[in-house]
Formats: C-alpha cells, sequence, structure tokens
C-alpha cells in the first residue's frame, strides 16, 4: 500500500477510515400501506370466497364464580358471627351457605392446589380490605371494621329461610 492509500486525518487505511468512505445515501421515508374495509363481506383466507360478516359470538357462560360474588355472602358471615371470625371457620361457612350456587369450575383445583373457590374468596377478602370493609386484628382472623358492620342488609348475602340448609360435606375438589 502507498501513502496514497491511507487517510491523512487519522493514519488509517481508506478502506476502514472513515473520512475516505462516502456518507451512505439517505433512505427513503417510510409509508404505511393504504388499506381499505368493505363493510359488506370479507374474503376468508381459507376458501377465498367472500363472506358475510359475522355477529359477535354470544357470550360463553360462567366456568367459576367471580370474586364479587362472594363478598355479601363473606360480610354476612362474618356479620352473623359478630364481626370476627378465625379465617379457616369463615371460609367453610361461605363454603356451606353458597354451596348450591358455586359452579363446577369453582371446585378445581389451582395451580396451588386450592380449590379455585377459595382463591377467589380470598381475592374478595383482601378487596373488602382494600375498600376499609374488613381487616385481619391478627394473622387467621378476619374481622369486620365500623363501616362493614354498618352495612344496610340489602348488601349482605345471608340464607333465604326457605332455603334448604346444607348439612352434608363439601364435595372433593377435582383436578382441573
Amino acid at each position: 500500500m502507498s501513502s496514497a492509500d491511507y487517510c491523512e486525518m487519522c493514519d488509517l487505511p481508506l478502506s476502514t477510515c472513515v473520512h475516505g468512505m462516502p456518507k451512505p445515501p439517505p433512505e427513503p421515508p417510510k409509508t404505511a400501506p393504504v388499506r381499505t374495509r368493505t363493510a359488506a363481506a370479507k374474503a376468508s383466507p381459507v376458501t377465498r370466497r367472500r363472506t358475510p360478516e359475522r355477529a359477535a359470538a354470544p357470550a360463553r357462560p360462567r366456568l367459576r364464580t367471580h370474586q364479587d360474588d362472594f363478598k355479601p355472602w363473606l360480610v354476612g358471615v362474618l356479620q352473623d358471627a359478630g364481626g370476627t371470625e378465625e379465617s379457616e371457620v369463615a371460609i367453610l361457612e361461605v363454603e356451606r351457605r353458597m354451596a348450591a350456587r358455586l359452579l363446577p369450575g369453582d371446585r378445581e383445583l389451582g395451580p396451588q392446589g386450592e380449590p379455585r373457590w377459595r382463591t377467589a374468596l380470598r381475592w374478595a377478602r383482601k378487596e373488602l380490605a382494600d375498600e376499609g370493609l374488613l381487616h385481619a386484628p391478627q394473622p387467621g382472623v378476619w374481622a369486620l371494621t365500623d363501616l362493614g358492620r354498618a352495612l344496610p342488609t340489602e348488601f349482605v348475602a345471608r340464607p333465604e329461610p326457605d332455603e334448604p340448609a346444607e348439612t352434608a360435606e363439601p364435595a372433593e375438589p377435582t383436578d382441573g
């Protein structure tokens, strides 16, 4: 290589020197492709035929009881117990009162090995605590706050007088 092959500014070969290399051409501006939709029908990618737009599918029935459905039952159990109850006793009483209302998926075991309805009940308890209606004065004990004790009866769930009392043992949870 001769001295003409080296950059005068940095003494590097011109092939690697930033001074001797030409600038790359500017990139063309990117534009989004324009798409148009027809409201009447669209082509199915499988059949390539025009198919009419379908109405939304009806909602699937719930497989598990939502955690919000446990809140009034838990408040009712705690109010009936005088405002304070051991957590395990309260859980068993909620299960007894809600046995006929639990959905099939509620009894499945979750990833931690606990029935899903118990996990939903624990989340409901946490939400009640966040709302200021319930607190845990000590581990393993749930208690209503003054606000929780003062809830009107329309916000508290209790078994109806004509409802048969659930005296049978709770069904065994199923793996799911």
